[in-house]
């Protein structure tokens, strides 16, 4: 992008292409979401007159991340009271269900500009308070208690990063939990499933209606 753009313009742009909806398998919160995928991608890339943007992750309920929200709204005890990271946030959606299953402290992070405006957005409409960030945080330590993250597996580099900063935030003693719906860099060998769930998804997104996706700890993880 040439220019940065102003919040208001990105809030702007964000409101006229989704529609505030119920997330399927987690309808207790509502999201800004696109209804049509392809096309908000075109918009995305037109509209900005932008190349190389970042695609608008951030405009979908991702199966991931609808599995990781689904349980900490079922099990509260994960969250309750603690600070809590949820990375790579995208639209916001398990950092929302840490803030209703009555987290101290939620921060919501991610390298797209666009979905941390996002996220502020979507935190408003369901009355709960939420910190986005817009930074990278792979290898830091804030001292949170509990670190949630949804689909982050899908490319090999990120994937291998990812896992190991968790892993040392997880010995430690963060709480470390993964919503995957099954993505190619998934390290199960490093992982204990702890729930299954089938999240109804976008096709023109993924490879089916449903998704089965499940919710990991780290192998050895408290």
């Amino acid at each position: 992008m040439s220019e940065e753009l102003a919040t208001e313009d990105r809030l702007g742009f964000i409101r006229a292409h989704t529609r505030l909806l119920p997330v399927p398998h987690a309808p207790e919160i509502s999201l800004h979401v696109a209804e049509e995928a392809t096309e908000l991608w075109q918009k995305t890339e037109e509209e900005l007159a932008t190349i190389g943007l970042p695609p608008p992750f951030w405009a979908f309920a991702w199966a991931g991340g609808q599995a990781l929200a689904r349980y900490v709204l079922d099990h509260p005890e994960v969250v309750s009271g603690r600070r809590v990271l949820d990375f790579a946030s995208g639209s916001g959606l398990v950092a929302i269900a840490a803030a209703k299953a009555a987290a101290a402290q939620v921060a919501a992070a991610d390298i797209d500009a666009f979905a941390a405006a996002a996220i502020g957005l979507n935190a408003e409409a369901n009355g709960v308070s939420v910190t986005p960030r817009h930074e990278d945080l792979i290898g830091r330590d804030e001292g949170w208690e509990t670190v949630l993250a949804g689909d982050i597996c899908y490319e090999r580099e990120l994937a291998g990063q990812v896992i190991d900063w968790l892993s040392a935030l997880s010995k430690r003693g963060a709480t470390v939990l993964i919503g995957d719906p099954g993505r190619s860099y998934l390290p199960k060998n490093r992982l204990v499933e702890v729930a299954t769930y089938q999240v109804p998804v976008t096709r023109a997104l993924e490879d089916a209606e449903i998704k089965k996706s499940s919710v990991w700890r780290l192998a050895g993880a408290p």
